[in-house]
């Protein structure tokens, strides 16, 4: 291992804050299936499942310096929408009646999210 190696340090830093700017709760996880299905344009899209609650977000670009600023020195995200469905039992996959199958992942070892869907399943 060269010198330059060793000095490498590996380092987890979480978000202090995610701010969501728009939330949706959908009726039942067939029509945020749906939803998800109609704004990927025919292309695949997932959701997250974590603790009885399927969702879907879009975290606002870091693209600009601005956000980039805020990001790092605070530590906050945003995230402009999240859609999200009370779905007690985790199954890999949603098909709706139009047979659109969207394929769903159990995210429930990732904290921030069991945070956010902690929270999600609190505003119903």
């Amino acid at each position: 291992m060269s010198k330059s190696e060793s000095e490498v340090t590996v380092k987890y830093e979480p978000f202090k804050e995610i701010v969501i700017m728009e939330r949706t709760l959908f009726s039942t996880p067939e029509d945020i299936a749906r939803f998800t299905s109609v704004i990927a344009g025919g292309k695949l899209a997932g959701l997250y499942w974590v603790d009885g609650v399927v969702f879907l977000y879009f975290p606002l670009p870091a693209s600009t310096a601005a956000v980039a600023k805020i990001l790092i020195e605070s530590g906050k995200v945003y995230w402009t929408f999240v859609g999200y469905a009370l779905m007690p039992k985790y199954a890999p996959t949603i098909e709706t009646k139009e047979k659109m199958i969207v394929p769903v992942i159990d995210i429930s070892a990732d904290s921030v999210l069991t945070r956010v869907a902690k929270w999600l399943k609190e505003q119903t």
